[in-house]
């Protein structure tokens, strides 16, 4: 197989890979790696020495690629499908790669900031972080209800970079940000993602997962 992908199905960044990947039936080989395993670990620390997924290896251009931004780049320009990620047009995708950053810096960051903090132990606990990263994606939340409006997704008719980046985003930050009754555009929005082929099977694959998640309302696996 020429790609490989270093991975774990309940890895959100992974994710975010994974839906660009099955968006354009991209073959590869998954790998999955559990950091709890010194012996998982370390074979992966061969591949990226970071041990941080996820990871691409493109055994015939001889590249390892890392983040899973970067990933979908690397793909959109030597693994193109029907779906593109980055629009051909210069001010289009400069846009694109903003949003892009919008979910991962203020939705996607402090979302996983917040599941650290519970599985630290009491006397660990950061509440005045914790209060910092729930107030910024209550306020990205309501940013991005009205920058998204009626369209279909996050940038318009055409599925994106920053739709792989939001999906991951939204579905974990929802089960520990709850959706504001007064915004009326971004809870459809997920719907629409989570109802998307790719994006679903990723949700179906992480499933079994779940139960790890150290939160007890878990990501939705079908829209409302």
């Amino acid at each position: 197989m020429t790609l490989k992908l270093y991975y774990h199905p309940l890895a959100s960044f992974c994710w975010k890979a994974l839906i660009a990947l099955y968006e354009n039936d991209t073959p590869f080989e998954p790998i999955i790696v559990d950091l709890g395993n010194a012996e998982s670990r370390a074979a992966f620390a061969k591949v990226w020495p970071l041990a941080k997924f996820p990871v691409i290896r493109d055994e015939v251009r001889g590249q390892t690629v890392a983040e899973a931004t970067v990933i979908i780049e690397y793909l959109d320009a030597f693994y193109p499908g029907p779906t593109r990620f980055i629009a051909a047009d210069p001010d289009a995708a400069w846009r694109i790669r903003m949003w892009d950053r919008f979910f991962d810096f203020y939705i996607h960051e402090p979302m996983q900031k917040l599941v650290a903090d519970r599985l630290r132990p009491d006397a660990g606990k950061d509440p005045l972080g914790v209060e910092q990263a729930e107030a910024t994606i209550r306020r990205s939340f309501a940013i991005l209800d009205e920058g998204i409006g009626a369209k279909t997704w996050a940038m318009g008719d055409g599925f994106s970079l920053v739709d792989c980046a939001a999906a991951p985003a939204l579905s974990y930050a929802a089960t520990l940000v709850p959706f504001d009754r007064n915004l009326k555009g971004l809870p459809s929005y997920l719907d629409r993602l989570i109802a998307r082929p790719s994006f679903a099977r990723v949700l179906a694959e992480a499933e079994p997962y779940f139960p790890f998640y150290p939160v007890e309302t878990k990501p939705r696996t079908s829209p409302h």
